[in-house]
This record gives structure tokens, C-alpha cells and sequence, in this order.
């Protein structure tokens, strides 16, 4: 007959497009592709054995009665599972790997339908998931601006796809550590679950495959591929947003209908909220709000002090804790700009064979990130000293002579003369009612204790590090 089956098989399309509902026409009925029509047996091409299930167990009455009218009553119709070509990217940074099996188990109990035997769809044992060695959750730091991401990570890894975060969306600022966190889970999922297929793709990339796939007649092939996957990850997903990429946000959606239909994992990423993506179809906007939306913000300083640690430590050095906090505090915004301190303090001391103290530091940091000097206050000076020794600001403000209220009172006093322009009175007069000369004796006093008093120097040490975020 030619390629007559394919026409009568379009046939067969459109009268199945008017007895359901679009979005399962367009993911489960547009994914099937003929392949051969002899002696009345119809086969036809599907992505996986699921595949396969949903459609026999939700449309095999209108699949039958379909057939029947348009190939005639003693229409058989045989599946073929698997994906027989394979997809590059121009770029050569993703190769979609083949996979054309056959399934063993019987497809329907009507005798309309052939019961073929075939083995499980499974993918080639060299598939390539483009996952990152280096972006694992044992390299993650874990902290307050990211936990609910990691908790929920670690869930989607113990029962991918059945869990309540289908999808997952990670949001938050540019070097945050989203695309380490998606791939860390995606890594997870493969120790937990060695059989599922992790693919991590960029939205770029995927762009770019879907376009190539368009242009040489492969876009069955393209959707094949990624609906027959177990855990789809896509970085950057604001880089479809856009008139332009409609058609791509449109494979996008019938590739993600697909997937969440068949209960398999979706993780994406963004620099924005969803609430917040323009250019975007309100249809797939919908999906990427059914699952969990987390954002990962910039790391705090507790956290920012476990980042450096871990990334030095992974060099096979260490910096010392002045070191460490100093960077810390004046590394404010993400982890790739502490990364590229820690490069640069590495390139800096081994080109000038100067030992890694504050001073280097203090020269690299003001090469790379814009600090702005802070301004200080006495009243903020006074209360972060008093937090500092965990007393409350009244017992400074009091007549108390207690040795740590003293101190506090000394130090604070010391620092407001350094760090403001306010005269000797108003300092006093903010830190407990004292006169200008209590001032002036204040500070000698704690000059000569940091010249003699190793500890001491230590404490006021730390103080300062702290005025200075």
C-alpha cells in the first residue's frame, strides 16, 4: 500500500483528536509513529513500555473502534518500543543515545491486538546523563538559604516521580548553586536507582536539539527520546521564555505532560520565580507551579564560612580563620564569587611568593568584588559588642562594675572613637552616661591590654570583624 498506512493512520489521528481531551492527544497520540501495514497488522513505533500501559488501559476501546473504521475489521495492531535514531547536538555537548528494544509482555487480551513478545525498553549501557562528577550532595553545602531545596532533593531521590515535589522548580540568583543542586540529586537518583535514566540538559541545548531535530524531519524522534526518560533536569528554563521559542516551549509541554502522566521526575531551574518569567505560555507556567517552587538565596555568613572551608580544603590547603572570615564577610552575594576569590588568593600568593595573611586578602577581594566601607553608628557599635559577650546593652548603660560589663564598655567606647566622626561627649553619653575623659581612658586601656594580652587581642579581634560586615 505504499505509504498509504501513513495517511490512513493520520486518518486515524484526527477522529481520536475528537474524542479526547487535547493535552492527552498531543502527549500520548502525537508520539506514536507507523512504521509498517502488511497482511492487516498495523505496527506502530511508541517511546516505553508505559507507554504502552496507558494506552491500553485508558484508550484500547476508542483505539480498536478507530482502526476498525478507518483500516477495515480485521485490523491487528502491533507495538515496537524504543527509539531508533539518534539526536546530536550541533555543538557535540549532548549525544542522545539509541535504544530500540522489544517488550515480552502481552499488550491487551483482545484478539484485535497482536500479543507480541518483547523484552523491557531499556536504554544503551553507555547513556550518557551529562551529569557533572563534581556537583554531588557530598560537596553541597547545606544552610539555612537552601535547605528546603536539599530536604526536598533527598525525597525526590529516595522515590523519583512519586513524591509530592513533581515538579521541581529551583529558583534564586545567578552562582546561588542551583544547577549543582539539580545535579546532585540527579547523581542520587542513579545510586539509589541504577535502572532509571537521569538526563540533565541546558535549556540552551535543548533549544538548539529541538530546532536541529525540526530542520532534518527528526522531531518524532527528538520526543521519543525524551519521553521515554525517568528523571528529565532542565538548567536555566528562562532561556525559552520568548515569542520566538514558542515552538519550543510547546514540545516542552507535551514532553512534560508525558512524563508527569507516567509519574517520572521533572527538575528545572531559574534565575526568577515563575510568577516572575515573562514570554512564557501560561499553560506550561501552570505545570512548573504544580510541584514545589524553592528558592535558593545567597548564602548567609555561617554558611559562606562552610563553602570556603570545603572549596579549601578540596585544594589541599588551608586558610587560617582570620583569613576565612575576613572573605567571608566581604564576600557577600553567591559561591562562584567565593570561588573565584579562592582562585585568586592561590594565583596571587604562589606568583609573588607572599604568605596568605589579611593584607593579600584584603588586595585580591578589593581587585574582584566592590565593597562599599561600612558606616557605623555608636548606638550599633554599642549593641553589637554587648551581643558579642552575650550582655544585655542596660548593663553598659548601668553603674555596673562587673569585669565583662566593664570590658564591654571599653571596647565599645574604643571602637566608636576609631569608626566615627562623634565627638568624645556624644560617644560617652551614648555608652552609659560617661564624660569625655572616661572615653579618652577607655581607649588607652584597651590599647595597652591589646599590646599585652594575647587573648584579649583575639576578642577584639573578632569584634572587629563583625563591624566590618
Amino acid at each position: 500500500m505504499g505509504n498509504d498506512y501513513n495517511m490512513m493512520w493520520n486518518d486515524c489521528l484526527a477522529i481520536i483528536k475528537d474524542n479526547i481531551a487535547i493535552e492527552a492527544f498531543q502527549t500520548l497520540f502525537l508520539g506514536i509513529t507507523p512504521i509498517s501495514y502488511e497482511n492487516n497488522v498495523l505496527l506502530v513505533k511508541v517511546p516505553s513500555m508505559y507507554y504502552v500501559e496507558h494506552l491500553e488501559k485508558n484508550y484500547a476501546s476508542l483505539l480498536q473502534k478507530t482502526l476498525t473504521r478507518v483500516y477495515g475489521n480485521n485490523i491487528k495492531l502491533k507495538y515496537r518500543i524504543g527509539v531508533d535514531k539518534t539526536l546530536d547536538n550541533h555543538k557535540g555537548e549532548l549525544n542522545l543515545p539509541s535504544a530500540s528494544v522489544k517488550s515480552n509482555r502481552p499488550i491487551n487480551s483482545d484478539d484485535r491486538f497482536v500479543k507480541d513478545p518483547f523484552k523491557n525498553h531499556v536504554f544503551d549501557e553507555e547513556f550518557d546523563s551529562h551529569l557533572n562528577p563534581n556537583y554531588t550532595f557530598e560537596n553541597f553545602i547545606e544552610g539555612s538559604c537552601n535547605k528546603l531545596c536539599c530536604v526536598a532533593g533527598n525525597g525526590i531521590a529516595e522515590q523519583p516521580g512519586k513524591n509530592i515535589f513533581n515538579p521541581l522548580l529551583v529558583y534564586g540568583k545567578s552562582g546561588v548553586g542551583k544547577t549543582h543542586l539539580a545535579q546532585a540529586i540527579g547523581h542520587r537518583i542513579k545510586q539509589i536507582h541504577p535502572s532509571k535514566k537521569v538526563l540533565y540538559v541546558s535549556a540552551h541545548t535543548f533549544m538548539t536539539q529541538y530546532s536541529d531535530s525540526a530542520r532534518n524531519h527528526e522531531t518524532n524522534d527528538f520526543l521519543n527520546f525524551y519521553q521515554a526518560l525517568d528523571v528529565l533536569i532542565i538548567d536555566d528554563i528562562q532561556d525559552l521564555s520568548g515569542e520566538s521559542k514558542a515552538k519550543t516551549q510547546n514540545i516542552l509541554y507535551t514532553i512534560f505532560n508525558h512524563l508527569h502522566l507516567l509519574g517520572k521526575q521533572i527538575i528545572m531551574t531559574s534565575d526568577q520565580s515563575p510568577a516572575l518569567l515573562e514570554g512564557m505560555e501560561e499553560r506550561l507556567l501552570t505545570r512548573l507551579k504544580w510541584g514545589l517552587n524553592a528558592e535558593i538565596t545567597k548564602p548567609d555568613y555561617e554558611t559562606r564560612v562552610n563553602i570556603l572551608k570545603s572549596k579549601t580544603a578540596a585544594q589541599g590547603i588551608e586558610f587560617s580563620e582570620e583569613v576565612v572570615k575576613y572573605i567571608a564577610q566581604h564576600v557577600t552575594d553567591n559561591v562562584r564569587d567565593l570561588e573565584g576569590v579562592i582562585i585568586s588568593i592561590l594565583a596571587q600568593s604562589t606568583i609573588t611568593n607572599a604568605n596568605i595573611d589579611i593584607d593579600l586578602v584584603k588586595n585580591v577581594i578589593g581587585n574582584i568584588v566592590k565593597t562599599t566601607p561600612t558606616v557605623q553608628t555608636v548606638t550599633n557599635i554599642r549593641n553589637i559588642v554587648c551581643d558579642h559577650f552575650k550582655i544585655p546593652v542596660e548593663s553598659v548603660l548601668s553603674k555596673s562594675r562587673k569585669k565583662e560589663v566593664v570590658q564591654a564598655r571599653h571596647i565599645a567606647m574604643y571602637f566608636a572613637k576609631m569608626l566615627t566622626n562623634d565627638s568624645l561627649s556624644s560617644i560617652g553619653d551614648v555608652i552609659g552616661k560617661r564624660d569625655h575623659a572616661t572615653v579618652l581612658h577607655a581607649c588607652k586601656t584597651v590599647k595597652d591590654q591589646i599590646d599585652t594580652d594575647k587573648s584579649y587581642k583575639k576578642c577584639v579581634e573578632e569584634i572587629n570583624l563583625k563591624l566590618s560586615l
